[in-house]
């Protein structure tokens, strides 16, 4: 099987110092930016408690946002991102924190660990870029001896419509992030064959997170998202959707 070309966006816009050092603050800056990662990192907490002494592979970690947020909590936690220039910020983050994480650089396509080498495998807005989402599903469910958990944009949801606007830019020559939609069925489908089950699922939010950012408030946000909850919206159009898959039988 042959490897991913390094010209591929997802390798060539993350090999960028700059980008690495101004990466968190274009995507958790401000008030809508800060609640998606404190939800979501209450939500990989909760699908990976308990997390004393759990050992947990972070497979593009980036800048080690995730990382160190689950090492803070006791996990015992290896992040690996193919971008030598994100690792180096997430070194620096981990020394700052006075937190033990261990960093490599590795790719998503060919994990250089064990089978089963990790209690758990998570992986946070990398499938939506990587060149071979199944590949990279299948590494990440291969050194898991428990658990997997990762996000995807869904396709029917709002995200739909701007992955589409992406690709037709960059198709045009644009320096953009030309991400794919998934449906559950495919991500369900593709754990089965690795032998996994969904276990938990959480979707975040109805209206494009692009809007949210334009109202930028939390409290608008939460209660437009609330009451579109409460009308089923969420369950049928939440994105992005955050999921916990096991392994069967474990």
């Amino acid at each position: 099987m042959n490897d991913p070309a390094p010209d591929h966006y997802s390798y060539a816009m993350y090999a960028d110092p700059a980008m690495a050092e101004q990466f968190d603050g274009m995507r958790f800056s401000g008030p809508i930016g800060r609640l998606i990662a404190e939800t979501q990192e209450a939500v990989i907490a909760s699908f990976l408690e308990p997390l004393s002494g759990c050992t947990v592979l972070d497979v593009g970690t980036g800048t080690g946002r995730a990382a160190i947020a689950l090492a803070r909590r006791g996990g015992i936690v290896t992040g690996v991102d193919a971008s030598a220039e994100m690792l180096a910020v997430a070194r620096r983050r981990a020394e700052e924190a006075k937190l033990r994480v261990t960093f490599a650089r590795e790719d998503a396509h060919r994990l250089p660990f064990a089978d089963g080498s990790f209690d758990a495998v998570i992986c946070l807005r990398v499938l939506m870029h990587t060149p071979d989402w199944r590949r990279s599903l299948a590494e990440l469910c291969r050194v898991s001896r428990h658990k997997v958990v990762f996000d995807y944009p869904a396709l029917a949801s709002a995200a739909l419509f701007q992955s589409v606007a992406r690709r037709v830019a960059h198709a045009a020559g644009a320096r953009v992030e030309a991400y794919r939609v998934f449906t559950d069925a495919s991500v369900r489908s593709a754990l089965r064959s690795r032998g996994f089950r969904v276990a938990g699922v959480q979707r975040q939010f109805v209206l494009p997170i692009a809007l949210h950012k334009r109202m930028n408030s939390q409290t608008a946000t939460r209660r437009i998202e609330a009451v579109m909850t409460r009308a089923g919206l969420n369950r049928l159009l939440g994105s992005p959707v955050t999921l916990v898959a096991e392994r069967c039988g474990s």
